[in-house]
Formats: C-alpha cells, structure tokens, sequence
C-alpha cells in the first residue's frame, strides 16, 4: 500500500511515519516535501503515486489568525486541484480538530477543508476520512505550539516558570494512540466523512503541570524513576523526557564507594517496577542496535569499558558516550532513538540493565536498526 502524508515533518507526520516504517511489508511510503505545493507539478506526481493520501500539513499558530485560515484552506484547495487533474482514487485522509465548532479562524479553516474534501469525494466518487481529534500530546512536539505539555516540558527543564492561565479539563489523546486510530482506519479502506476520534484521557491542566513537576524534581534533579501508575502517566513521563537534553544530561555519574573490602555502587532508585537484567560483553562485542517505542530503559556500566551510542530513528546524528566501571554512570534510552553498548576495552565489560516493564516476547516493542 502506497502511502503520502503532507506534513510529514511535522508533530503528528513524523509520528506517523517513523510508525509505518516499521512495517516495509505492508506500507511504502512516498516522501513528500512541503515545496510540492508550490509546484503542480510535483504535487501531481506526489498524489498520483499513492494509493492512500494523510494530509497533516496545516498552519495551528500565527500571529494574524487570517493566516492560519487562508493558508489551511489553500493547501486543502491545491491537493484538490491535483486529485482532479490526475483522476486520483486514492483514499484521503483529512486531520480536522475538536476546534471545528470554536468561535476562531483555525476551528473554522478545519471544518471547511473537511467540507471540501467531502464534496470533492463526492464528484469524483472518491474515498474520504474526515479525522475530528482531540489535542494530541507526544514525544518531540513542539514547544509554544503543539502542545501546552511540550510547552510545560520545555519551560521545567529550562527552570523556567509554567502558568496555568485557566484549569480546565483537556481532552486528550496520545500520539501514538492516534497515529495506531489512523492506520487501522488505512487498513479498513471504508470511508467517514466525520470519524471523531475518541480522546484516552480527560485530565485538568494543573494536574499535569503537577506531574511533571514532580518529573522533574525526582528524575532530572535526583535520579529517581518516578511512580507511574498507568499508561497516561509513562506517556507524560516519556513525553517529559523527550525534551532533555541528552548530550548534557548524560552519562550521569554514580556515587562509588570504596573500602578494604571492594566497592559499591547504587545504581538506581525506583518508585516503581519493571525488570534487571545483568549481562557480560565480550571485548569488541557490541550489543543492541534496536530502538523501544514505549518502554523506559537505564544502561549502567560497572566493570569495564563501553561506548553506548543513540541516535533518534530519522535523524543522522549519532550521540557518542564513553563509560568505565572504575568511574561507574549510567545512560537512559530515550523512545524512539536507536542504541547500542560496545565493549570498547580489553576486558569483560559488565552492564547492568533496568527497564520498566517485564519482557514479553509476544509484544517485545523491540525493533532493530543500526546506530
């Protein structure tokens, strides 16, 4: 199934994207370039490539709301145009927003781009899904615009102060909920002119602002894994982490104390569960290269010498950390970076692994790629 997205840099695209990626068998992705709607031309061989088109990109903040409406309804106008002009049958996917009935300019460029895509399926006895969603919040949004928890994120990690304007009770919806609500819409092939994606979570903004400040203080200041006491809460937790600054936060030194009788280290506290694992590594033996999607992993070296290397899946850059068990730290995996241990001395190199839940091979979320 040959499938585009418009917007594929963006929040929700790349999400998605990296997410199909997992599964070349089933789904081939066209890249797409925001410069295509500048040219016809480009965007015509784009739309008449695919066999399911998710149109992401859109405008969510500007300083002349004009902007944001003209714009929105532009790019519904161009992929139209070209769906005409290349008799396209494609099945295509509209993301609308919960703002639809809102007394603003962006509610409104949504509900009517939703309403011409209707009446262009209609025409062309096309395939139209018109996606209502509820605020998303993710991994590697962005701060001051896709989401006040990224931009609650951002402020904590550089001390600065959030503020709760109003406290209300947000409907919510993780990305990674949405982008698995999309796919299996892909897979159905049915169309909806109005699909309203349920929200998995209703949670005022204060509450969340207390979580996360207690993300903060407990795993940025102290080391600590905190209490999560259900999915919503590991994914505000991962989300948090997303936004750390990974070359300056790690390896985190751990305190080594020594006597007569050998040394020890802690390695970790936790306030909550999961799985330790021990291993041995060879010399020039290198473990890994896989990436997790959801679970929280911390990699402490004790005995001997390791280059652990990230690199975030769709990016280039490599992340490079060098541990030695005689000045004992740790590296935590962030989702969605692919990583590896290797055992960079003459000795037997000895890890010690934690992660946050049990090991089920039946749903490992463990995919391999190369750092």
């Amino acid at each position: 199934m040959k499938i585009g997205i418009t917007g594929q840099e963006g929040f929700i695209g790349l999400h998605l994207y990296n997410t199909l990626c997992l599964f070349p068998d089933i789904f081939d992705i066209i890249p797409f370039k925001k410069e295509f709607f500048n040219d016809s031309q480009e965007l015509n061989n784009f739309v008449s490539s695919c066999d399911v088109i998710v149109h992401l990109a859109a405008l969510n903040r500007h300083s002349d709301p004009e902007v944001i409406f003209e714009t929105n309804i532009g790019l519904v106008e161009k992929l139209i145009r070209s769906l005409e002009a290349t008799n396209s049958c494609a099945h295509v996917f509209f993301s609308s927003s919960s703002q639809e009935d809102n007394d603003n300019l962006y509610g409104k460029s949504k509900k009517i781009g939703r309403e011409l895509f209707i009446d262009w399926a209609k025409r062309s006895e096309g395939t139209f899904t018109g996606l209502v969603i509820p605020n998303v919040f993710g991994p590697f949004g962005n701060p001051f615009y896709n989401s006040f928890i990224a931009t609650f994120s951002h402020q904590l990690l550089n001390n600065q102060t959030p503020i709760v304007n109003k406290n209300s009770l947000i409907k919510l919806i993780y990305v990674g909920d949405l982008v698995k609500k999309i796919i299996e819409e892909i897979e159905s092939g049915v169309g909806k002119d109005t699909l309203v994606v349920s929200h998995t979570d209703e949670k005022g903004v204060s509450e969340i602002l207390s979580l996360l400040v207690r993300y903060k203080n407990e795993y940025f200041g102290l080391g600590i894994i905190p209490v999560l006491n259900d999915r919503f809460e590991v994914n505000i937790f991962n989300t948090f982490r997303s936004f750390i600054d990974i070359e300056e936060e790690f390896p985190k030194a751990l305190m080594k104390h020594t006597d007569p009788r050998g040394s020890f280290v802690e390695i970790l506290r936790l306030n909550i569960g999961g799985q330790v694992s021990f291993s041995t590594t060879l010399a020039g033996v290198t473990r890994g290269n896989h990436f997790h999607t959801r679970k929280i992993e911390r990699f402490a070296v004790i005995k001997g010498k390791a280059l652990i290397q990230l690199r975030r899946i769709g990016s280039d850059k490599i992340y490079d950390f060098y541990l030695d068990g005689e000045e004992p730290s740790y590296v935590d995996m962030p989702i969605w970076y692919t990583h590896n241990i290797k055992n960079i001395g003459d000795d037997e190199l000895y890890t010690n692994f934690w992660i946050n839940e049990f090991y089920d091979a039946a749903d490992s979320d463990t995919f391999m790629e190369e750092v």
